[in-house]
């Protein structure tokens, strides 16, 4: 399916070089480029600078008098959606490939950026160039794993590509909205999914392993926003599996790198258009963020069926619940296991009672601040005055954690 550079088909994958060592790096695919130090002036994980990017890229920082704009960045507008038609293999209905396919078939871009299934091995991402909109198919569903993504950028500009759009997460969209003034590019559209914890595949196989006795059958995972994990099978079989009922004790203590429990950017506030699942209640979650979001939205037309987000429970204690996990965790001491007996109760209370819709979404970016500033002040204590933006330390504030000296530039 991923062809050869000399090919030149519709869904190529050029060699990649290999990846300069870095420390707290997830590969974004800069390191393997002709200037791999470029990643000190591109990497979030170094010195990040969200209020800069965000002015340059929507004309705007997060407005104050927009309370949901210090969790999820600056939007003009946020909908539940769904296509209308899903698409088979898609990971809900669709609507991340849908748009690509609908950027190449207008021919409002030269190429599509995006991650393919490795041939060996259908859960490993694979980077490749797109050219035409039935190679967009190839590009369904969930990958897990780290990918060298920004890479083709080189190999992109080389094939005269001029107008390009680049479908990432947070960690690549970053580094291509830091870098992207010198690329090159005539047009430029980024279309970013929400990232809470990357793992390498390896380690992710060793999970299916855990969620099944058959994992090799498994084609499908999600984490959906009603605190349940959804796995589909080749036989048919749909399998459903509440969050508090996971074998997360059973995984290794570094399953999830410390890149990932220090990244500060869930909702991918870079993009021109973020497409995700948390707010989505059973649909999608797109945050459109500025004129080019809207254009991208629009490509879909009456393709397209959209509702307001809803809202509903609270967000506090389960907040404050995993604080103190996460300061245990970082501490280095065990963690109190729920009793099997509770774990169903909960389980039944949670999707009912616990926070949904807009407040599922706020609470994770809220976990997602905690767990950054825990763990960094635990493990790399003097980056932490480079690497946490203002709006984080704003986010942790109601829980308590407030900057200690020399935390803040």
């Amino acid at each position: 399916m991923v062809a050869s550079a000399d090919a030149s088909p519709a869904v190529w994958t050029p060699p990649i070089t290999d990846a300069a060592p870095r420390d707290l790096c997830t590969d974004c695919g800069i390191s393997r480029s002709s200037d791999p130090k470029q990643c000190g002036h591109a990497c979030q994980f170094i010195k990040p600078d969200y209020a800069a990017l965000e002015q340059r890229v929507h004309g705007r920082t997060r407005d104050p008098q927009r309370p949901d704009e210090i969790f999820f960045g600056p939007f003009r507008r946020m909908v539940r959606a769904a296509l209308k038609q899903p698409r088979d293999g898609a990971q809900w209905t669709g609507i991340t490939t849908r748009i690509a396919e609908r950027l190449l078939e207008t021919g409002a871009v030269d190429a599509v950026l995006a991650m393919a299934p490795d041939p060996d091995d259908n859960w490993k991402p694979v980077p490749v160039l797109v050219t035409s909109a039935d190679g967009m198919k190839h590009c369904r569903g969930m990958r897990m794993g780290y990918a060298p993504l920004l890479a083709l950028l080189e190999p992109a500009r080389a094939k005269g590509y001029k107008r390009l759009a680049v479908i990432g997460i947070p960690c690549q969209i970053y580094a291509l909205r830091s870098l992207e003034a010198k690329l090159g590019f005539e047009r430029l559209y980024v279309v970013g999914t929400p990232c809470s914890d990357n793992t390498t595949t390896a380690n992710f196989h060793q999970f299916l392993e855990l969620l099944s006795d058959d994992p090799a059958t498994i084609t499908y995972l999600e984490f959906r926003a009603d605190y349940h994990v959804e796995l589909r099978f080749t036989d048919g079989r749909v399998k459903e599996i509440p969050f508090l009922q996971l074998p997360i004790s059973k995984l290794p203590p570094d399953f999830f790198p410390m890149t990932c429990r220090t990244c500060v950017d869930y909702t991918n506030v870079l993009a021109d258009i973020t497409v995700g699942y948390m707010a989505g209640q059973g649909e999608q979650w797109l945050l459109v963020r500025n004129e080019r979001g809207e254009e991208l939205l629009k490509l879909l037309g009456d393709e397209i069926r959209m509702a307001e987000p809803a809202s509903a429970g609270k967000r506090g204690g389960p907040v404050k619940g995993f604080l103190k996990n996460v300061e245990l965790a970082a501490g280095g001491l065990p963690l109190r296991a729920m009793p099997d007996w509770l774990r169903p109760v909960m389980g039944w209370v949670m999707p009912r009672f616990g926070p949904r819709g807009l407040e599922f979404a706020r609470a994770r970016v809220e976990m997602k601040a905690v767990e950054t500033i825990l763990h960094l002040r635990r493990q790399y204590p003097q980056r932490m005055k480079n690497m946490v933006p203002a709006h984080v330390w704003d986010l942790v504030a109601r829980y308590g954690l407030k900057p200690k000296p020399g935390e803040r530039p």
